[in-house]
């Protein structure tokens, strides 16, 4: 009598356990069943939505500003290509890609001097490797003359933001029966300085052995979407004396501008500013004996163009 009491006490702990555990467990499976098949079906739906062609609107919508709130397509520079969202290596970064960027396009007034001004960039080639092409250069109504300057550049990127560069420089003044000609060979590095510095340090070695350096730094500051005033600066240096070409040793000259520039495209933005670059050392004395200022003040009007 005791055995069967015992017995029959562990058999009812039994039944009520399994009463009680073998609903929940078949809940939870069919939980779990029912979360799975909505999964599948959110995929499916998702497939077939990248399957479908984008209707007018949308592409529309892709392909223009949005005039409601002001923002803009944010594939806009893409040059129409979309991140597909496909798992693995993308060798987007093995394309070819060029771009041409008018920086500076624009007519300077100043110290009783009128010039056009112009600088230029452009290259071709993928994200690692480039051919670079500089343009600078300055037509000075007044004198009738001008100079300018091309470089020639093989760019490598040694970092996300960085590139080294190295190649070969022409300069060549003109005018009032004078053209000066000279060679370089440059090496200096470009890119993205961190908070948003655009940075353009280069050596240059001339024909005769001669040193000079140049850097550049410039940054964008978005006042609004379309609307950006961008500080530049520029320093030039020489390690030799050069009296017939109006350079000193040491610093020659320091260059700071101020361009304010409306984005109607991102492609075509005109411009106002002010600039201001004065001479030092030997290079300011040079300017005053040929009777020229060593420091002065022009505002300019233009246009930044890119393709």
């Amino acid at each position: 009598m005791k055995i069967f009491n015992q017995h029959s006490i562990n058999g009812f702990l039994i039944t009520l356990f399994l009463s009680i555990m073998l609903p929940n467990m078949v809940r939870a499976s069919e939980k779990d069943t029912s979360v799975n098949n909505a999964r599948m079906k959110m995929d499916s739906n998702q497939s077939k939505e990248k399957e479908k062609p984008q209707s007018s609107m949308s592409m529309k919508m892709n392909s223009n500003d949005n005039k409601a709130t002001g923002t803009r397509d944010p594939f806009a520079n893409s040059g129409g290509y979309e991140y597909t969202g496909m798992g693995g290596w993308e060798e987007t970064d093995e394309m070819t890609v060029s771009k041409v960027i008018f920086d500076q396009l624009e007519y300077r007034n100043g110290n009783n001097t009128k010039l056009n001004r112009w600088d230029m960039q452009g290259w071709r080639g993928t994200d690692y490797e480039k051919f670079w092409v500089k343009f600078e250069g300055r037509d000075i109504k007044s004198e009738s003359g001008g100079e300018f300057e091309v470089q020639g550049l093989y760019s490598k990127a040694v970092s996300a933001y960085w590139d080294i560069q190295y190649g070969a420089r022409y300069d060549r003044a003109y005018g009032s029966g004078k053209n000066d000609e000279r060679y370089f060979g440059v090496i200096g590095v470009q890119g993205l300085a961190p908070y948003w510095f655009e940075v353009e340090p280069a050596l240059f070695v001339d024909s005769n052995g001669k040193i000079s350096a140049r850097i550049v730094a410039a940054y964008d500051l978005l006042l609004s979407q379309r609307l950006i005033l961008q500080p530049r600066a520029e320093i030039n240096a020489s390690a030799s004396d050069l009296p017939e070409l109006g350079i000193g040793q040491g610093v020659n000259d320091f260059q700071l501008d101020l361009r304010l520039r409306y984005e109607f495209k991102r492609e075509i933005a005109p411009y106002i500013g002010i600039t201001w670059q004065k001479k030092y050392g030997d290079s300011a004395k040079y300017s005053q004996q040929q009777d020229s200022s060593s420091e002065f003040t022009e505002v300019v009007l233009g246009v930044r163009i890119w393709f």
